[in-house]
């Protein structure tokens, strides 16, 4: 692994290519290079044999070719794929640039130029003593152009798969309220894989990227978390009560699919509507002609302003 700086200042952990990859991939790669130089020149030979060259013009095209097949094949390729030649695909190889962004042409140039010394003319040689003393691997190609080659195919873990965030404790309450109809999929995925990833960042990867994507929810969310909530913790227990209430739904409406219309609870019975009511009955809510009022002595309690049909508001 390697320590990447960003743009924006933060330290991430990549996965440096070894040694024995990057070989196999050149060695993909010389072999793709080496054909195209061998048909090249044996089109210009047969040319020559019939007499449409010069021995001259059979030089310069044979110079062409070279140069065209050494420098501009890699070059061309590696920009066009974003740091991938043929033999890096084929190995999950990749070059970036020191900073983590995609390779460039001016790089990729160097890097192309660079190989004629330390791959063709020293037959690898030169490579192999740089890249073993670079910490990052690199060869004399990456280290002036800026570049170094990362993994791209990490193997699969054969472990379990990685644990859904859990509810802590100390926020149970405060999640029992939280507004999540404002939390879009897509910033709720941002912090799914931030938790997921969580210990493979570096420590001042954790605090930055936590700290924006925790703001980021937050502004999507309320009420705002309790005082010296850290943001693990903060997008745990939303990510967490945001799935349980999603499988809360979800069993109501397969119960409700299944065993038909639910039945109305016996503590909560059913009134009958004002259109139902005889003459002689009084409608919810109402007094009988032989009950007191409200304001009579004996009677029910006076409603409190304000809160119509007795709904009380949850606390």
């Amino acid at each position: 692994m390697a320590e990447v700086v960003t743009g924006e200042a933060v330290v991430i952990d990549v996965p440096c290519a070894r040694f024995p990859t990057r070989a196999v991939a050149l060695a993909i790669d010389l072999m793709i290079q080496i054909v195209l130089l061998l048909f090249l020149t044996g089109v210009a030979l047969a040319a020559a044999a019939g007499g449409a060259l010069n021995p001259a013009a059979l030089a310069a095209l044979g110079l062409a070719e070279f140069v065209l097949i050494v420098v501009g094949y890699p070059a061309t390729i590696e920009t066009l794929s974003r740091g991938r030649s043929l033999g890096k695909l084929a190995l999950g190889l990749r070059v970036v640039s020191d900073d983590g962004g995609p390779e460039r042409f001016r790089q990729a140039l160097m890097r192309a130029l660079l190989a004629v010394l330390e791959i063709w003319l020293t037959l690898g040689f030169l490579a192999l003593v740089t890249s073993l003393l670079s910490a990052n691997g690199k060869r004399l190609g990456d280290i002036w152009a800026g570049t170094f080659v990362i993994t791209e195919r990490m193997p699969q873990p054969r472990g379990p798969a990685a644990a859904l965030p859990t509810l802590p404790p100390a926020l149970a309450g405060w999640a029992a309220t939280l507004q999540l109809s404002g939390l879009d999929d897509g910033m709720a995925e941002t912090a799914r894989q931030y938790l997921s990833r969580y210990y493979t960042l570096t420590p001042a990867a954790r605090t930055e990227f936590g700290q924006r994507i925790a703001a980021a929810v937050a502004a999507q969310v309320s009420p705002a978390p309790p005082p010296d909530t850290t943001p693990p913790d903060y997008l745990s227990a939303v990510l967490a009560e945001r799935r349980a209430r999603e499988q809360a739904r979800f069993m109501g409406r397969v119960t409700l699919g299944d065993s038909g219309p639910v039945a109305v609870p016996a503590s909560q019975p059913e009134q009958p509507g004002p259109e139902q009511l005889g003459p002689d009955q009084p409608s919810p809510g109402q007094p009988g002609p032989d009950q007191p009022g409200p304001d009579q002595p004996g009677g029910p309690p006076a409603r409190p302003a304000g809160r119509p049909g007795g709904f009380l508001p949850p606390r």
